[in-house]
């Protein structure tokens, strides 16, 4: 199937098989779907049988942890066949029900092992230390039963347990009622462009709008969304507030210093690295400064808005390039990973791990998928931009990551944390932005690349540090007995943006609301996650491209950890301290050279 070049998109039916994903590698069909649903649901019930018993004999303990984790394989494969046949056309009600089918599954297997960590915890101390000495099958859970035995001082009686389980619906209530408010509720007034149309405004279509290169545009859709904001500002102020207020009780009952640690614990990440992370970003916005500076001279204008941020500092009007080609360029840009990584992107890429284009009623985006027992998956929908080949590249590192991780160990170690999730999909980007740069001898393909490498620091590294920034301000005050209200928050966000974007950047008042659109926000202390990763993978690329066998043996041996062990330890075992500002100070660095070539390529073009 050629790339689309028109607006009429084919059916699902329509779209040929080499440029399907193959979902049969999981289940042949939806009846050997249905079979094994049911053979889950047997498997769950059974379970139950070893409540109160774990404790009886480490071979019990066990037999059940690896009975879960049978389970646990099966449910995996059952969300992935359901929720990707979902996917490839959503519009179809079989699959939604199919998947709805799948998630009542995984409610009953998690109602029905809940006993599984009071259970634990309640052990006599000597009993889980002394099991996995003696009993040599019980090694493959050592490091999940000591992670599980590390939250003991912050689980409570079973008394107190049974009553915190009470609140798990008032939990998530803050973060629903934004979701609704900002998904189903709120409205953004149409605006006029300049040949009178009538454009409407959503979420989707803010940030396009806002990359388009007529600037009056930007700044009546700015305007616009933000005005509706603006108009809903204290009730979302209130849901802001009350969501913080409830992480404050968490934090107290469960006996940590502050939330911020409270949720790094969860993976035992140091808080240090949070501080670390913002301290590191400070000592670089002279740099951000001098990004601000420039954009501001590359689009001609006197003064820089905060609708001026997405627009390209150059047009990137390339021809499309077919999928094959997409694949080779993705394949020798990622060569200095040796040749087995190569080997085997090759046959995720060429052998059914990979839905390539669009169809009718497909989900939009792209991301990496799968399950424990099979291969990968990798959803695309792709127009043959060059946009679309980073993202291939991307999707690709996240699927590696997973195919070495499952083939290395137990399921329950295989799965990594959020906080190493998106190095090996940004390693590969900057392996594959280097690649290009050294190939192209075009100044004006150089400027584009230059400039997408620019928006990747400036919206990861330097955004997401901010988000984290006024997370850590908010969750203070609110601990140290502030009520923050709309004019406090606004007052906060504007005050941190203009610190980011400094001098040279006009602090519109609108943007001073950006908090109030921010979902990520009701996951608390979750985004600072986007810029270490960040800052891991520009750190691995630099030493894979520096260092060669030697780097790339300890970053395979990165990808192969999986949740084998801790990610701070993980990274430290493939040579990024993500407990100094080291990695973060090093790629701030790479931010700094870039703007150098950038600056130097503008100045040979005469621009």
């Amino acid at each position: 199937m050629a790339e689309q070049t028109t607006h009429t998109l084919p059916l699902r039916e329509e779209v040929p098989a080499k440029d399907k994903w193959h979902i049969e590698d999981i289940f042949s069909n939806d009846d050997a779907f249905t079979s094994a649903l049911e053979a889950c649901r047997t498997h769950i019930d059974a379970l139950a049988a070893f409540k109160d018993h774990l404790g009886d004999s480490a071979e019990m303990l066990c037999t059940y942890l690896t009975e879960k984790e049978k389970v646990l394989v099966e449910l995996d494969s059952l969300y992935c066949y359901a929720g990707h046949r979902s996917e490839e056309d959503t519009s179809n009600p079989h699959y939604q029900d199919l998947r709805g089918q799948v998630d009542f599954t995984g409610n009953h297997f998690y109602e029905t092992t809940a006993f599984e960590d009071p259970e634990l915890l309640s052990l006599p101390e000597d009993f889980i230390p002394k099991a996995l000495k003696n009993y040599s099958e019980l090694i493959p859970f050592t490091h999940y039963l000591e992670n599980t035995l590390r939250m003991k001082s912050h689980t409570l009686s079973k008394e107190e347990e049974a009553l915190m389980s009470l609140t798990m619906d008032l939990d998530s209530t803050p973060q629903s009622i934004f979701y609704m408010f900002n998904n189903a509720d709120i409205r953004f007034e149409s605006i006029t462009d300049r040949q009178g149309n009538e454009i409407g405004i959503s979420h989707g279509r803010f940030v396009p709008l806002l990359e388009s290169s007529d600037r009056d545009l930007r700044r009546k859709v700015f305007q616009s969304y933000y005005r509706s904001f603006d108009q809903y500002k204290n009730t979302v102020a209130a849901i802001f507030a009350a969501n913080l207020k409830k992480e404050l009780f968490y934090t107290k009952a469960r006996h940590y210093a502050s939330s911020m640690e409270a949720h790094l614990s969860q993976n035992n990440i140091p808080t240090a690295v949070y501080d670390q992370l913002i301290e590191a970003v400070h000592d670089a916005l002279p740099e951000m400064y001098r990004y601000v500076r420039l954009r501001r001279k590359m689009l001609s204008v006197e003064e820089l808005h905060m609708y001026d941020v997405y627009t390209p500092l150059v047009s990137g009007e390339h021809a499309s390039i077919p999928f094959d080609e997409a694949m080779e360029i993705v394949s020798r840009g990622l060569a200095p990973l040796g040749e087995s990584y190569i080997q085997l992107l090759n046959e995720g890429m060429h052998g059914g791990w990979i839905d390539r284009y669009e169809n009718k009623g497909k989900r939009t985006g792209a991301y990496s998928g799968g399950d424990y027992a099979h291969h990968p998956f990798v959803l695309m929908n792709y127009q043959g931009t060059l946009d679309n080949i980073f993202t291939l590249a991307h999707e690709m590192g996240h699927s590696l990551h997973s195919w070495y991780a499952n083939h290395t160990h137990h399921y329950v170690d295989a799965s990594y944390s959020i906080f190493v999730a998106e190095i090996a999909s940004t390693c590969n980007e900057a392996l594959l932005m280097h690649d290009l740069l050294e190939r192209c001898s075009d100044p004006h393909e150089k400027l584009w690349l230059l400039n997408h490498y620019l928006d990747m620091f400036k919206g990861t590294l330097f955004r997401q540090t901010m988000f984290a920034e006024f997370e850590k301000i908010t969750h203070e005050k609110t601990a140290a007995g502030e009520t923050l209200n709309a004019q406090s928050l606004c007052q906060i966000y504007g005050d941190l943006n203009t610190l980011y974007f400094g001098p040279d950047m006009v602090n519109d008042p609108e943007i001073s609301l950006e908090w109030a659109r921010i979902p990520h926000f009701y996951m608390p202390f979750y985004v600072y996650q986007y810029a270490t990763g960040f800052s891991a993978a520009i750190a691995l690329s630099h030493r894979i491209l520096t260092d060669g066998a030697p780097a790339v043996r300890d970053y395979i041996d990165f990808l192969k950890a999986g949740g084998s062990d801790y990610p701070i330890n993980v990274l430290k075992k493939a040579g990024v301290d993500m407990t100094t500002k080291a990695p973060v100070a090093s790629a701030l660095s790479v931010f700094s050279s870039v703007l150098d070539e950038t600056e130097a390529v503008i100045t040979s073009l005469g621009l």
